[in-house]
């Protein structure tokens, strides 16, 4: 009877064992089952009870039942710390081998589809893409633009500097990309430039140090600002909708004149700013080696900017934290 009663035991510390979630609980069965006041002590304490050779029997028994569960909880403990460290170092190091394809297939990101709309609108005006360095020079950032050195984007403040001679930075704007293109090629020119760009600016809902913009250049024999603004409303509508209105209201910007800022009809009446644009300055034009009778216009727009209208998002930061409860809706 007393041999039948410990098949019960251990039978109970087996159910035990299959509840376990943390490797702490495996400390308290031990208790229960071997430390002082178990089970065991209980069926120890029987002993005195019995029979010389009844002792004899169920002592060994009871031996028997100590050393199975304690090399049944040592055994236990070994591969659920094995498990849980599989599981954790799953967690943290995945499988880079796994094909990671979904089903659904992949998504590009708001801003690459945004930038893509973007290029494609011009394109259909006969508008070719071009690229530049991020890195680049302050001559082409700032002294080809016809920059004035005093002006505050020249400031260490509001850019990010590689050198301690100012001569090397982060670029602010993509209208580099349109001094290098002119530097090697003869007008007529038809370019937009997309890519990231570089600011000293503070995190907040509408400003990130690093965003995108897309600059566009139009060279060519007559063209007038008449052009330029045919030009943006057929950008705005086309991205807008047909519905939306534009403005342009006179600005200043070092690299064009006359400059405007293209403002453009929102909810409730409201009039919200999407570019700068304006005729490029003849001054750019001779930094590059063209004539001086050379007439175009050039104009930039946030890609960050465009996407938050369009979507009404609320602040920039969402594109850039990879949140996939955001990143699926668009």
């Amino acid at each position: 009877m007393a041999e039948i009663n410990l098949e019960k035991i251990y039978a109970s510390f087996l159910l035990r064992l299959e509840e376990v979630t943390e490797i702490s609980q495996l400390s308290d069965i031990e208790k229960e089952y071997l430390g002082k006041g178990s089970v065991l002590s209980e069926e120890r304490s029987k002993l005195s009870s019995l029979s010389n050779e009844d002792k004899k029997k169920y002592g060994a028994a009871l031996k028997k039942f100590s050393e199975d569960v304690q090399s049944k909880l040592t055994a236990f403990k070994k591969d659920f710390q094995k498990s849980f460290y599989i599981k954790k170092e799953s967690k943290e190091n995945p499988d880079l081998t796994i094909n990671w394809h979904s089903k659904e297939g992949t998504k590009k990101h708001i801003l690459t589809n945004v930038m893509e709309e973007v290029v494609e609108i011009f394109a259909s005006l006969g508008y070719t893409v071009a690229y530049g360095p991020e890195a680049e020079t302050s001559w082409h950032n700032f002294d080809a633009l016809n920059t004035p050195d005093w002006h505050p984007a020249r400031y260490e403040s509001d850019t990010l500097y590689l050198d301690e001679n100012l001569s090397s930075l982060l670029r602010t704007q993509t209208s580099t990309v349109q001094v290098r293109h002119m530097q090697e090629n003869e007008p007529p020119v038809y370019i937009v430039a997309p890519g990231r760009v570089y600011r000293s600016d503070q995190l907040d809902a509408t400003h990130s140090p690093v965003f995108h913009q897309i600059e566009g250049l139009a060279v060519d024999d007559g063209i007038t600002f008449s052009d330029l603004k045919g030009t943006l409303e057929y950008f705005v509508q086309e991205f807008f909708g047909t519905s939306v209105k534009t403005k342009f209201i006179p600005h200043f910007f070092p690299f064009t004149e006359p400059s405007a800022e293209v403002l453009v009809s929102w909810k409730d009446g409201e009039w919200l700013e999407i570019l700068g644009c304006g005729m490029v300055d003849p001054n750019v034009f001779k930094n590059v080696n063209y004539p001086a009778s050379t007439q175009g216009f050039a104009f930039g727009v946030g890609v960050e900017r465009l996407a938050m209208l369009r979507y009404g998002i609320d602040h920039i930061k969402n594109f850039y934290e990879n949140d996939l409860r955001f990143l699926e809706q668009f």
